[in-house]
């Protein structure tokens, strides 16, 4: 059994490594100054010119099938450069990319979204949360009716990243009430917002925030279905479903940063005479993160490793959401713990990142839907334990 990394994903991790180091994390301090003062910690023309100085390192479109000038790069490796992403607090991911869903345009909608969003044109947004349905996607009210050749949606979305700066949403909506979102009574359209929708920020306690998108008779061409009709649940559920592995490998380079934050501050701050890092009490919580950051590595890694492999990932994925998001939460609070009140105020990234991992556990499938998904595979015969060693 090896599990050695290949000498191209070596590579490509370590490209990303430096690149991060160089190019991004020199921006930190100025990043918390302006979260300090209630400013953005980087604008979009910022990011975009630290995008494009990653192109020129050959990093554009980690996810974007060759033809349309992206990598292609398989799970594991993107994996790892979102592993180094994670070490930065700035507010940096690479460029050339689109929402995976997008690639069920036909031609004539790919000139209009998908490229424009590869060349970083047009900002899209992913639009299926709603008040009364987070965890339970298939509970969504929003409505599209059909009038002529165009369809007119009404209902508010919620939670939605990017809501408040995107060019245009990719939206599902309810198409035929008496099917079902399972019975393929949703659909997913390609909404822009000159067509009417609105957007306003929804306040969290995390930096930035995400938007409420609010349909009144918003109208939509017919030309705008993405897919086909009575597919929106099947393209959400593929949309999330990348997420869980991503989500987590970004948190692994967040939580590999601070934990070696806090081995630094333990071997410098002294306290009654010794270094803190001589009290078993502070070994133990360092001993403790770095074995669950070892072992949540490896469930990520094994579950970017099933979708390369074209096996069903989702109960690897949920799994690795699970055990991901639940460590980077417990090595965060061990790390602030460990730097006292100092890790309590906003001149160190470590109540940034207290504040951050909290989210983990919630968007894009709660801890509770990932356990519903993991148990129920197994109670339902879908999966066998320990089956990946079959």
């Amino acid at each position: 059994m090896d599990f050695s990394l290949t000498d191209e994903e070596k590579a490509i991790r370590d490209t990303a490594r430096a690149f991060i180091r160089r190019e991004v994390m020199p921006l930190e301090q100025e990043v918390l100054r302006r979260e300090r003062a209630h400013q953005p910690g980087i604008t979009r023309d910022e990011l975009r010119e630290l995008q494009l100085k990653a192109k020129e390192f050959g990093f554009w479109g980690l996810s974007t099938p060759e033809e349309h000038g992206g990598m292609n790069l398989s799970a594991v490796a993107q994996s790892l450069i979102w592993t180094e992403i994670g070490r930065t607090f700035v507010p940096f991911r690479f460029g050339g990319e689109a929402d995976n869903i997008l690639y069920y345009a036909n031609e004539s909608q790919k000139a209009e979204y998908l490229i424009p969003t590869i060349e970083g044109e047009r900002i899209s947004c992913f639009a299926i949360t709603e008040p009364g349905a987070g965890s339970d996607a298939a509970n969504i009210k929003l409505s599209a009716r059909p009038d002529g050749d165009d369809w007119i949606l009404n209902g508010e979305k919620t939670f939605i990243t990017n809501g408040n700066d995107a060019d245009f949403a990719i939206v599902v909506a309810i198409t035929d009430k008496e099917k079902g979102v399972h019975g393929g009574g949703s659909t997913a359209f390609l909404v822009d917002r000159s067509m009417g929708w609105k957007s306003e920020w929804i306040q969290v306690m995390g930096e930035g925030g995400p938007a409420a998108l609010v349909f009144d008779n918003v109208r939509v061409p017919g030309r705008n279905i993405l897919g086909e009709v009575g597919q929106g649940f099947q393209l959400g559920m593929q949309w999330i479903g990348k997420g869980r592995y991503i989500i987590p490998s970004h948190a692994i380079g967040l939580c590999e940063r601070a934990l070696q934050m806090a081995v630094d501050y333990a071997n410098t701050r002294e306290t009654f005479g010794s270094k803190i890092a001589s009290y078993q009490a502070i070994q133990w919580m360092i001993a403790d993160s770095e074995t669950e950051l070892e072992a949540a590595r490896w469930l990520i890694l094994r579950a970017a490793w099933t979708v390369d492999q074209g096996m069903d990932p989702r109960h690897s994925s949920s799994m690795s959401k699970l055990f991901g998001a639940r460590v980077a939460n417990d090595i965060i609070d061990r790390v602030m713990q460990i730097h006292g009140g100092m890790g309590y105020t906003r001149e160190l990234p470590i109540e940034r990142w207290y504040r951050y991992v909290r989210l983990l556990r919630i968007f894009e499938g709660t801890d509770e839907m990932q356990r519903l998904i993991i148990s129920r595979d197994l109670l339902r015969g879908y999966t066998k334990i320990g089956g990946h060693l079959a």
